[in-house]
């Protein structure tokens, strides 16, 4: 059973609630003075809050995805250990799972789509990483065998993990919803953590003589996705979504690359690169690069394209409106700028699952096949 599965959470409640009911039950039996009835009620209240603490501890991860598995909660990730060959006989991406989606007939992939869990190798940046790739139930269907759909590189936030965006975010949901519902059209969704060398946090950014965070997620990824799948190549056919620091790689990626991406979404991004103990030395001295990292002033300093963006905040509950608004007021023609602001809302998952569904229509309407 896994750490989010439903039948772990009401497992935890009803042990808890029975404990609970036990505890009243015996509470009389074990009102004496003796070393035996004080240890018998020492250990019914520890056992109870020790219950109902894990239930909450439960409920809580399984909204906001904290640990998506036993092993990432205990510390047991096993993803660091992953080795590439990259000689000229080496796979850019090697499907390792297949699953279908939790919709009615999902198992079927004409009818729910599919899951593939995938490994990555880059090419330039000889990063190799895993993620998720949706594919709609029209990449099943014979009268699209030779259609190509867009794409969209979608992003986790810090520390966050690729299964938050299928499980909490739920992103191949959603986009098969809004299909199945005409609201947007037919996509494919690369979902991943922009976190390639964890546990540090490289900000989307290529570090000297370390990590080449951007060029595996801008350049690589994308090529090596439209080589593998039906995805077509060019900047009209791929947009790129994110969550916190993943909004902020997304608006990012959109601004700086714009051959690659013409629409970027950042929900609840924040916009220049954190520099803090989980981040490291990003930039070693080079004052250009760290300034390239801030959207602001890249906005004032890179010659617009026509990029299109999307942001999201929060009158109430979000620290980025300020930012955000700063943001839209700086953004130049012929790139484009749309918002999202709510009035109330965390930064959470709660507040992002009441955004998704619109940025996945915005960003559809911006993508074209090929």
């Amino acid at each position: 059973m896994g750490l989010t599965s439903n039948t772990v959470l009401a497992l935890a409640a009803l042990l808890a609630a029975l404990l609970f009911v036990a505890t009243v039950l015996l509470w009389p039996r074990l009102a004496g003075r003796n070393w035996r009835a004080v240890l018998g009620r020492v250990a019914l209240l520890l056992l109870t809050q020790l219950l109902l603490f894990a239930t909450l501890g439960l409920a809580a991860n399984k909204s906001f995805l904290f640990y998506g598995s036993w092993t990432d909660l205990f510390g047991q990730e096993t993803e660091l250990g992953v080795v590439v060959d990259h000689s000229a006989a080496a796979r850019d991406i090697t499907v390792v799972d297949k699953q279908g989606m939790d919709v009615a007939g999902g198992t079927k992939p004409r009818v729910g789509g599919q899951i593939q869990k995938i490994v990555i190798a880059g090419e330039k940046s000889r990063i190799a990483g895993q993620a998720y790739v949706y594919l709609p139930p029209e990449y099943f269907k014979p009268r699209y065998a030779d259609k190509n759909f867009p794409a969209a590189l979608v992003l986790t936030g810090y520390p966050g993990t690729a299964e938050n965006l299928l499980k909490g975010l739920r992103y191949p949901r959603t986009a098969h919803t809004q299909a199945q519902a005409g609201r947007m059209q037919p996509m494919v969704l690369v979902m991943l953590r922009p976190t390639v060398a964890p546990p540090r946090d490289t900000e989307c950014v290529d570090v000297p003589r370390g990590p080449q965070t951007e060029t595996f997620l801008a350049e690589d990824i994308p090529k090596a996705v439209s080589e593998t799948y039906r995805v077509g190549t060019r900047a009209r056919n791929w947009g790129v979504i994110g969550n916190s620091t993943g909004g902020y790689c997304a608006l990012k990626f959109a601004l700086h690359h714009p051959a690659t991406f013409s629409a970027g979404a950042g929900l609840s991004a924040y916009y220049r690169a954190a520099e803090d103990p989980t981040t490291g030395d990003l930039f070693h001295g080079d004052d250009r690069a760290r300034k390239r990292a801030d959207l602001m002033w890249s906005l004032d300093h890179v010659k617009p394209s026509n990029t299109s963006f999307l942001v999201t905040s929060s009158r109430h509950g979000e620290d980025n409106l300020k930012e955000t608004q700063r943001f839209v007021a700086k953004v130049r023609p012929p790139a484009r700028v749309s918002s999202i602001t709510l009035d109330n809302g965390g930064h959470n998952f709660g507040t992002w699952r009441r955004e998704i569904p619109a940025a996945m229509e915005w960003l559809s309407g911006r993508l074209r096949a090929s």
